[in-house]
C-alpha cells in the first residue's frame, strides 16, 4: 500500500476554477493542479500539494488522475507546469497524449 493508497485520495475536476483538486478521504484539501483549455488542448499551468502531504505521492496520483480524464474527454494535453512536464516525462503512458506548447497556449488572453 502506497502513502496515496492510505490517505483514500479523491481527485475532482473544478471546471469551474479551471483545476482538478486532491482531498484526503476524510476531506481535507491536499492540492491541485491548474490549467486552461485551448481548443482541444488543455494547458496545464501549475501544481500545488500542500507541505503536510508532500513526498507521500500525492502529486502524482492528481497527475495521473487529471491525464487519464483529459485522455477520456478526447483532448490533448500541454505540460507547462514543471510537476506535470515531470510526469509525463517518466511515464510514458502518456507520450501520445502530450503536445509541445505553441504561443496561443501560453496567452492567458486567448
Amino acid at each position: 500500500m502506497t502513502d496515496a493508497d492510505a490517505l483514500h485520495l479523491v481527485v475532482t475536476h473544478n471546471r469551474e476554477h479551471e483545476r482538478y483538486e486532491v482531498r484526503t478521504g476524510d476531506g481535507r484539501f491536499a492540492g491541485f493542479t491548474a490549467y486552461w483549455v485551448r481548443g482541444d488542448r488543455v494547458v496545464f499551468l501549475h501544481t500545488v500539494v500542500k507541505d503536510e502531504f508532500e513526498g507521500h505521492g500525492v502529486g502524482s496520483f492528481l497527475a495521473a488522475h487529471a491525464l487519464d480524464d483529459v485522455r477520456s474527454r478526447g483532448m490533448r494535453v500541454v505540460a507547462v507546469c514543471p510537476f506535470i512536464h515531470a510526469y509525463v516525462e517518466r511515464h510514458h503512458e502518456y507520450d501520445d497524449l502530450v503536445e509541445p506548447a505553441r504561443p496561443e497556449d501560453l496567452d492567458p488572453d486567448a
